[in-house]
């Protein structure tokens, strides 16, 4: 699957698992590791474990498996390793805490 592709599809996934607040970050020009990042919030701590098994879940059934999984112990921020996209899903508290979303724009 192409990156492009890859992007639609865990879009698509975040979607439909109720993630929220999703933005996609190309970062090709300031990354060497990845190619896009998804950012996205959860509810709770529950609702963060969920989306990332739910995204795994996913895409083993098209056979792909990511990477690595981080961060489902916990809870408060997952991290799915796509290889030409990584996924970062937090809960509200943490997303307002680390504001990664500004370390990768120009803004």
């Amino acid at each position: 699957m192409q990156a492009e592709q890859l992007v639609e599809f865990v879009q698509e996934q975040l979607e439909d698992i109720k993630a929220r607040d999703i933005i996609t970050l190309n970062v090709a020009e300031k990354a060497s590791f990845t190619d896009y990042m998804m950012i996205c919030s959860g509810n709770s701590s529950r609702h963060v474990k969920s989306i990332a098994e739910n995204l795994n879940t996913a895409m083993k059934a098209e056979n792909m498996k990511p990477i690595g999984i981080e961060g489902t112990d916990v809870g408060e921020w997952a991290l799915i390793d796509l290889g030409d996209v990584i996924v970062h899903v937090m809960t509200d508290d943490t997303r307002d805490l680390y504001q990664i979303e500004k370390l990768w724009t120009d803004e």
